[in-house]
Formats: C-alpha cells, structure tokens, sequence
C-alpha cells in the first residue's frame, strides 16, 4: 500500500530532509510541499540535492488531502494549526515542540503556555527506540528534539536495566552543530561566527531538559555547546550512580536495550580512530552511536551518544515513527549507512 504524504515548512533544514526520505521512500508518495516565503518556486530552489524533483512550494493555506501531513515548522504554528492538519490527514508528525511534553504543565513552566493542551494526551513521542508499542496505530506523532533524542539514547540503557533510578548526579555536556539553529539562522550561526568556535550557548535551563525528565524521569543537569560543525549532536553524559557497576553490568544494559535496534550501533572503546560514538560517522543516516566508559576510580559513568540532529534528531526519525505507525517496515526510506571519509558533517 502506498500512503500519499505532504510537508508543511518544507523550505526549512527539517522541511527539506522529509523531502528527501518521502521522495525516495517505497511506500510514501509526495504530493506536496509547502513554504509561505517560497510559494511558487520549485523545491530544488531551495534544496539544491531535490532538483530532480518536479514538485513545487505551495501555500500551507491550501493543504491537500493526504495519509500523513508531516508538520516541519517552528515552534507555535502547530499548535495553532492542528485542526487543519488534522482535517487535511489521517495522520501528523509533528517535527516541533508543540506536543513534545506529555503535559501542559511542562508547557507553562519550559515555553510560553499551550494553546491545545487538551490534544497532549492524545500525542505520541516519535522515538521507537523509546515508545515503539505507542508508536502503533498513533495518528499525532511528535518527533523529539535534537538534545533531547541523543541524551535520551545515551541513558536509556541505564535507566531500563535499573541503574539508574532517578536519585542520581547526572551531568550532561552536548554538543551541536549549526543546523540546529534552522535555515533562518541567527547572527550566532553564520559561518564566519560560527567557525572554530566551541561556545556554550545554555548552560543552565534548556527547553530539552523538560523532554529528558519526562520520558526518563530523570533530572539533568544540562549543557549545551555550538561548535564548528552543520549537521551532528554529541552527548557526554557524566553519571554517577549510588552503587557500584561492573563493565560487564554496562555491555549487559547497553546490548539488552539496542541489540534489537535497526538504527542504533554500539561504538564503546573498541580498536581504530572512531572507538567512541562520533557525529560524523552517522552524517545524513537515521543511525545514533552509543557508547560508555567505566571510571571505577571515580565512580562515574561516561555514556556517550552521536546522531545528525537533522536526520535521526528531527526527520529520520519522524518518518521512522510513521514506518511504526503506519505498520510499514521500520527501515522503510532510513537506509542509506553514510559515507566514508567524508568533511565536517
């Protein structure tokens, strides 16, 4: 069965990497592509690897009817939207913050309020790694948010083997790349700011702790940093549990969680250059690279986690939660393994 799909902020980093799954993916055709500022243009104006593609932006106030709308703007507009959307869609993932949080607390204490706090329940957070039996069946996704997926895939094995139980120190230190910041960009994110830079943007109170704590429950504290890179976020996550752990307590969590994971590989300390999960070598794939080191002098866990914030922190993993919802193979459009070598990602 083939599902027709559309994108609604398709002119953006986000917008253009749903393109680019959904135009070559078997079971989704892509009917439309919308952007206000870019009504008219084609889409290879935009995005120069779709300039094969004969399709045009088209206004979001004319949505056509699809299987799944997925929604790739800025945080408010879907909220604001949803019943559009959902009037245009059986189905709509959410690439923004608009019902990340299972909660309208969550809202009034990390953004600015909710304006449909009613539909928060009705949301499913898009990680399958996390929410795979949910995932089934759900008709509003929410895809999470950059930081937030690759710290959440760096505990997560600690948290599920019962490591970690919430009591615990936990500091994490992330690093992003500058499409983060989105195709509009700030002065902070041009090249000539952005280059050979390792600049700490929040180093207190990031919206993505609310994410963390919630589907974790687990309380961080929480750092990020933008350095000289486009695409990739790296997480270090220092933990200090209350008892002691074994290196063989971590290889069980780590492989007892992702062993069965299309989309997750193992990198811990092993032989070559890349012994620890590196942004890099996941660039343009869905994949995330996990890893740890055990610091028994210490008592610290390092766990460590690489994704493309762009793919597996945004799009990727919006269509891989469409996949699960769908009944879709999971690996559906999400195959392509990256390149080697290749420059900064």
């Amino acid at each position: 069965m083939t599902y027709t799909a559309s994108v609604v902020g398709a002119s953006g980093f986000g917008g253009g990497e749903l393109l680019r799954l959904l135009a070559n993916h078997p079971e989704f055709d892509l009917v439309q592509a919308t952007s206000r500022s870019k009504d008219g243009k084609t889409v290879g104006y935009v995005h120069p690897n779709l300039r094969d593609l004969e399709l045009r932006f088209s206004s979001p106030e004319e949505l056509d009817s699809v299987d799944v709308l997925f929604a790739a703007t800025p945080h408010g507009v879907s909220m604001t939207e949803i019943d559009r959307y959902r009037d245009a869609a059986d189905t709509v993932v959410d690439l923004s913050a608009d019902f990340r949080l299972p909660s309208e607390d969550g809202y009034d204490e990390w953004y600015d309020g909710h304006k449909r706090p009613e539909l928060l329940d009705d949301a499913v957070y898009a990680l399958p790694e996390l929410d795979r039996e949910e995932l089934a069946g759900a008709d509003l996704i929410a895809s999470g948010g950059c930081n937030a997926t690759a710290t959440i895939l760096g505990l997560l094995p600690l948290v599920e083997d019962g490591i970690l139980d919430g009591d615990e120190r936990i500091v994490v230190d992330l690093k992003v790349g500058s499409s983060e910041g989105g195709a509009g960009g700030s002065e902070a994110a041009s090249h000539p700011e952005r280059s050979g830079v390792v600049r700490p943007y929040a180093p207190t109170g990031h919206r993505h702790e609310a994410e963390i704590g919630a589907y974790l429950g687990l309380d961080v504290s929480f750092t990020v940093h933008a350095v000289d890179m486009t695409r990739g976020a790296s997480a270090t996550c220092h933990v200090f549990p209350g008892e002691p752990v074994s290196k063989g307590d971590l290889w069980g969590a780590y492989r007892g969680s992702y062993e069965d994971e299309p989309f997750v590989d193992l990198v811990a300390g092993g032989g070559g250059v890349y012994r620890y999960p590196e942004p890099k070598a996941v660039a343009g794939t869905n994949r995330a690279e996990v890893g740890f080191e055990l610091d028994p002098g210490n008592r610290r866990i390092v766990a460590f986690s690489a994704i493309d914030n762009v793919m597996k922190g945004a799009a990727g993993q919006a269509v891989h939660a469409a996949n699960v919802a769908l009944g879709i193979d999971e690996t559906a459009g999400l195959t392509f393994r990256g390149l080697h070598p290749v420059g900064a990602p």
